[in-house]
């Protein structure tokens, strides 16, 4: 781990030791009964120990225990209410601030922990267990914000900013896909025109926003926008910008909370609309055109953290039709002696631990403020999300009736994990990439 990561922040070391007994100590995981949605969550009795590939310092350790309290206490008895209501939990959001979580990735000296990918696996795979959506915007916030600007801002930029957004005082997000403009994102069309003062106007709007709003009329606080700033006769990775933004700037509004999702409906998705938004000219990140490599950068740690999050669903989906295939009899037995059943098991949990130790391989070799990991990271969101996915469904079909509940959380959790096979790059992206870069490749690792 390169230095840096090495100590606990000062934030989640704060966090253990302020936290009462209950939700300091190491949880037992509960067996789910019918796994039903109610129940508990946590980490196992037998978990990985320190020193391990899923929890390679005591620090990483430590993080897993807090996530895992913060999950069983809090995060898991509003899931289901939250979702079916598609509401956004704020003050939940905010608690994650307090407990250190929303900057596990930043310098303490902004507010941050320090911590390195592995630590955004932990927290991802962790809360994704229990509430993938909820999931969902805490990475729109601490990765596409808050890590984004962390290793591409100026140091008077994330003084600025970064603080009260790892406090959860204010809430982020990113600007990148548009209308006519997601897998093609270098096509896209929103513009910032320099202004003879050296300021800047913003003309266009953005589509499918996480954190776009936190509420059916209220915009997020913060957002990282990408913009075309050269003309039609700049290569395009040399013609885009990134610029901060905030609510109450003139022009800047929202467009529409997008609703009625297949999943992830607790998590706010919206479009935002941009119309002679002006900025100031500190309100640049980075220099005029050159934000694509930023662009690039921050997508390898999306991609590792949302693979992370096809592991907690998965994990969560295992368990789930572990304890039920014990607990339901069919024809005199337990429906776990049947074969059928039997396949369904064991395929899930080997796949799932396939994809858990290609995630935390990759996070442990990827350097925050580098790029050019793209195999790998793209490589473990193909297998992890679509892995995800797979167990969540063979939950459903050995629960049978009781899968198909939304009383039950695997029903849930496989609408939501559909959405990580598309975000932060389609599975179709992934291939494409892949290819390319192993073209450069004279043999396998």
């Amino acid at each position: 781990l390169h230095q840096g990561t090495r100590a606990m922040s000062s934030a989640v070391a704060r966090s253990l030791r302020s936290a009462p007994a209950s939700a300091r100590r190491l949880p037992g995981r509960a067996v789910l009964s019918r796994a039903r949605s109610t129940a508990a969550v946590g980490v196992a009795d037998d978990a990985e120990p320190q020193g391990s590939l899923f929890n390679p310092t005591a620090e990483h350790y430590a993080l897993r225990e807090l996530c895992a309290a913060f999950v069983r206490d809090e995060v898991e008895p509003q899931a289901l209410e939250f979702n079916r209501a598609e509401r956004f939990n704020h003050p939940l959001f905010r608690r994650a601030g307090e407990l250190g979580l929303l900057g596990v990735t930043v310098d303490p000296e902004y507010g941050g922990a320090g911590m390195d990918a592995a630590a955004a696996c932990i927290v991802h795979e962790e809360l994704s267990a229990s509430d993938p959506a909820f999931c969902l915007s805490y990475l729109a916030h601490s990765q596409l914000f808050v890590n984004n600007l962390a290793r591409n801002g100026s140091a008077e930029q994330k003084a600025a900013w970064l603080p009260a957004a790892c406090s959860g005082e204010a809430i982020g997000g990113m600007g990148m896909s548009e209308p006519e403009a997601g897998t093609d994102v270098l096509g896209m069309r929103t513009r910032a025109e320099q202004q003879a003062d050296g300021s800047w106007l913003l003309n266009g709007g953005k589509m499918w926003i996480t954190n776009g709003a936190v509420s059916d009329t209220e915009l997020g606080d913060r957002y990282l926008i990408y913009a075309r700033t050269g003309g039609p006769e700049v290569k395009a990775s040399k013609a885009v910008s990134l610029f901060y933004v905030e609510r109450g700037m003139a022009g800047f509004s929202l467009g529409q909370r997008l609703k009625d999702k297949c999943g992830m409906r607790a998590s706010p998705t919206a479009e935002l609309v941009f119309e002679n938004v002006p900025l100031p000219a500190a309100n640049l990140i980075g220099q005029p055109g050159g934000a694509t490599v930023c662009m690039m950068r921050n997508l390898e740690i999306e991609r590792v953290v949302l693979a992370a999050m096809g592991v907690g669903i998965a994990r969560r989906s295992l368990e789930a039709m572990n304890a039920y295939a014990t607990d339901r009899r069919a024809f005199g037995a337990s429906l776990r002696d049947f074969g059928q059943i039997q396949r369904h098991i064991a395929e899930s949990y080997a796949e799932y631990m396939a994809g858990k130790t290609y995630l935390y391989q990759t996070a442990l070799g990827l350097d925050l403020d580098d790029a050019g990991n793209r195999l790998d990271t793209d490589g473990v969101k193909l297998y992890c999300t679509t892995m995800g996915k797979n167990v969540a469904d063979r939950a459903i079909q050995v629960m049978g009736g009781y899968g198909y509940m939304g009383e039950y959380a695997v029903e849930r959790l496989w609408r939501d994990a559909k959405l990580l096979e598309i975000g932060g790059g389609t599975l179709e992206s992934h291939h494409k990439n892949m290819v390319r870069d192993m073209s450069q490749l004279d043999a396998m690792p």
